[in-house]
């Protein structure tokens, strides 16, 4: 049971379309991510990324398509796909009547988790957030939501997390904060999906990448290999070069 368990891959896209309107903004996406990787998820704006995490999260209804994570299909299996995953969104989407522990606790209690006050305490300390624990959200910087963001991600506990580029706008201390809070997630076996605009980031943190462009996958693979492809000594290099394909 629990190889069957672990061989699951953490996330499972096959055939993903969507439309909007005259707009084929996916067309045809296949991405594996396993257990216990930190992967990319690349492409220019308007290449399809932030379409594909509201799909997986169920946000968005796939035209046609699997998306499944840890083993749970999106539309028939949505509880427990949704219980399997933690996301980052880009925009900061808070509640202005709460404060910093009310919206963890609120959070824990959509996922049906009581008494979950020592790992809302662990994740706090973490991203440094415990001496604004008891400040109302309204009241935090920009840097101190996305904190919390975060935060309100990780509180029941996902296998699998999806970080929708979690730095941007962000200062050079929270970046620091968080990949190290983020590199020990992975290390102690949860599954990052990482999108970001900040290239040396993914270089630094993931050893495979898939790149979109125009809702389509043009390249899927490790770090190593898509650089040795393109001939190119960093990732920024072998991003240009990708777009720039026919």
């Amino acid at each position: 049971m629990g190889d069957s368990a672990t061989s699951l891959p953490a996330i499972k896209i096959r055939g993903a379309e969507k439309y909007f309107g005259a707009l084929h903004a996916l067309r045809g996406v296949d991405i594996t991510v396993e257990q216990g990787e930190f992967f990319a998820l690349l492409g220019p704006n308007g290449a399809g990324k932030t379409t594909l995490i509201s799909m997986l999260a169920g946000l968005t209804r796939a035209d046609r398509g699997v998306l499944e994570v840890m083993g749970h299909a999106v539309d028939r299996d949505y509880r427990q796909a949704r219980r399997a995953l933690g996301v980052v969104p880009q925009e900061l989407v808070f509640d202005p009547f709460f404060t910093v522990r009310e919206a963890l606790r609120l959070q824990s209690g959509y996922f049906g988790l009581r008494h979950n006050d020592d790992w809302i305490d662990e994740i706090l300390s973490n991203l440094q957030l415990t001496d604004k624990a008891d400040t109302n959200m309204r009241a935090l910087s920009g840097g101190m939501k996305r904190r919390v963001l975060i935060a309100q991600a990780l509180v029941h506990r996902p296998p699998v997390v999806v970080l929708d580029e979690p730095t941007a706008g962000v200062d050079v201390e929270l970046r620091q904060t968080l990949w190290k809070f983020v590199r020990r997630l992975n290390g102690e076996g949860h599954t990052i999906l990482l999108t970001t605009h900040y290239l040396e980031e993914a270089e630094a943190l993931c050893r495979r990448v898939a790149v979109l462009r125009q809702g389509q996958v043009v390249a899927c693979d490790t770090m190593a290999g898509l650089l040795q492809a393109r001939q190119a000594s960093t990732l920024e290099e072998a991003f240009v070069a990708l777009l720039r394909e026919v």
